[in-house]
């Protein structure tokens, strides 16, 4: 008896343990297994591979021929790259010649024109394919280089430029009228701001405003308030989302760190759903609109184009959908629902993306366009969710100022911007936005599909991404055809195309026809031989052998 009953304890001790363990285990599993099965949707685990990534490049005929094109092809392609880079050379002497210099003591540039192709081809085209970083000037649709290039605009500045680049021209040249009398007086506010407020919680539905000076700055605001609030630590992300570059919403690759209080979910999963209805340390969720285009998917840049398995689809009703039923767990369980349109806000609809879905969020951020053409970053977010401070304890405090924010030109600027947004000859943009930009999508397609090219483009509205049909390793070719057809584009090359509103029928049926000349010219060059045996799995089976190869010496 002596010896059963220590026995017995320990086996009573043990089971209480695991029965305590349990709940803990399971929910850890139910986070697991809600997470996308993608690299995207795994950060620790795609920290981990990138830095096991060797780098290698090609050179001779392997950067011509590494998918096994014969020696004809290759002398095709090589001959093609390099006349392409004596015309490089005769258009952009002086604009390649800043370029080479800036990117020198520019880090940010540096990084660019490094990152635009896959890294195994970046030399050769930094050293034959530069084009010039450098703009001059800009009107309706187009813009100039310092060669005096003029080139359909493409870039949209980065989602800044929604309703051309003339329109914001004339807002900053009202904001500095309007606020020249009191010029960079920081600290007190300029009164146009009053106006800015009032129209700005029309517009979000919502009770107060933070101003900030940055688009990622405002989505830091939110999520601190959320969790002040909230008195939760987590946040949640979707596998890919973009909402800044500061740690908590990269934890993956790009950040220096791990994040530890963040969630990468996948979006559009009811496991995602079962789990924040479960797990009670959920401060807030961030939801970017325009992954609607790819969910689940990183922003797509050619620097990541390895093969042809680009996706990209927007279904409206399905993410529509989405949206709400996030919207109904995070009232039941108390989540702040964070809608960050500092990309998309007023492209879609004047109202943003939450007139747009149809479903309001607790708090949303805005940048980009709102200041017409300025830095800023803006918070919107319910009343109970802004304050800054807890009436009960002084000491309690959630801190958030800055130097610039409501700077004086900045306010003058939105104020431009958003009365020109309130004008209801100019809300008439919006009407059949749509059907206009599906429309010109389809027609695209449909000249790609006549004259069997391998390319195609699936959009959100007048956001597109461009996607290729045979199995290829050059795909990425395409950016430096694109621009030597008069198409501007930004570093990411074909992930995003991104139009402004002013582009009329005759502008966008000139850019279709370019884009099939610079295809047929591609294509005619070689670049998208087939064997017929070579698929995207194919691709990736010798690409993973080359950087083993790399990695052992082999």
């Amino acid at each position: 008896m002596e010896t059963t009953l220590p026995i017995l304890s320990f086996s009573v001790a043990a089971a209480a343990s695991a029965a305590a363990a349990f709940p803990k285990i399971k929910a850890r599993i139910e986070l697991s297994r809600a997470k996308h099965r993608s690299l995207a949707g795994h950060s620790k685990m795609s920290r981990r591979v990138a830095k096991l990534l060797p780098f290698y490049e090609f050179e001779g005929d392997k950067y011509f021929g590494c998918d096994g094109a014969p020696d004809n092809v290759v002398q095709q392609r090589k001959d093609a790259f390099f006349r392409l880079a004596s015309l490089y050379a005769e258009r952009y002497p002086r604009g390649r010649a800043m370029t080479k210099e800036a990117a020198e003591k520019i880090s940010d540039l540096h990084f660019t024109e490094t990152y635009r192709v896959p890294f195994q081809f970046s030399r050769l085209v930094r050293e034959h394919l530069g084009t010039s970083t450098f703009m001059e000037s800009s009107s309706g649709v187009t813009v100039t280089d310092v060669d005096g290039n003029t080139s359909y605009d493409l870039t949209g500045s980065y989602g800044v430029n929604i309703f051309g680049n003339d329109f914001y021209k004339e807002c900053i040249e009202g904001s500095e009228k309007r606020a020249h009398a009191l010029g960079p007086v920081l600290g007190p506010y300029h009164p146009v701001i009053l106006e800015n407020v009032q129209r700005l919680c029309q517009i979000s539905g919502l009770d107060e405003v933070s101003f900030h000076m940055s688009g990622t700055e405002a989505v830091m605001q939110a999520v601190r308030l959320a969790r002040y609030h909230t008195k939760r630590t987590h946040l949640v992300r979707f596998a890919g989302a973009y909402h800044g570059w500061w740690g908590d919403v990269q934890p993956g690759v790009g950040n220096p760190i791990p994040a530890h209080e963040t969630y990468t979910l996948a979006e559009m999963s009811e496991k995602t759903l079962h789990v924040l209805r479960t797990r009670k340390d959920i401060a807030c969720v961030l939801v970017n609109p325009l992954q609607g285009l790819h969910p689940n998917g990183n922003a797509p840049g050619d620097s990541s184009l390895v093969d042809s398995s680009r996706g990209g689809n927007f279904d409206r009703a399905a993410y529509t959908e989405w949206l709400k039923k996030l919207r109904e767990v995070c009232t039941e369980r108390g989540i702040a629902l964070i809608f960050d349109e500092v990309f998309v806000g007023f492209r879609l609809a004047a109202g943003g993306a939450q007139e747009y879905f149809g479903v309001k969020a607790d708090m949303v951020t805005y940048g980009k366009s709102l200041a017409g053409g300025l830095p800023v970053g803006v918070v919107c977010g319910k009343k109970e969710l802004m304050r800054r401070f807890r009436d009960d304890r002084p000491a309690d405090i959630c801190f958030a100022r800055g130097t610039f924010n409501s700077h004086p030109y900045v306010m003058t600027a939105m104020d431009e911007f958003l009365s020109r947004l309130a004008s209801p000859n100019f809300r008439a943009i919006y009407d059949g936005l749509d059907t206009t930009w599906n429309g010109r999508a389809q027609k695209l397609n449909q000249m790609m599909t006549d004259a069997n090219l391998p390319v195609r483009f699936a959009n959100f509205s007048s956001i597109w991404t461009v996607k290729y049909t045979t199995p290829s390793r050059y795909n990425w070719m395409l950016q430096y055809y694109l621009r030597a057809e008069g198409l501007s584009l930004s570093w990411v090359g074909t992930g995003r195309l991104i139009f402004s509103l002013n582009y009329t029928d005759a502008d966008f049926t000139e850019v279709a026809e370019r884009f099939v000349r610079a295809a047929e010219k591609m294509k005619a060059d070689g670049f998208w031989w087939h064997d017929g045996v070579l698929t995207n799995k194919n691709i990736k089976r010798q690409i993973l052998k080359e950087m083993l190869a790399k990695r052992f010496g082999r």
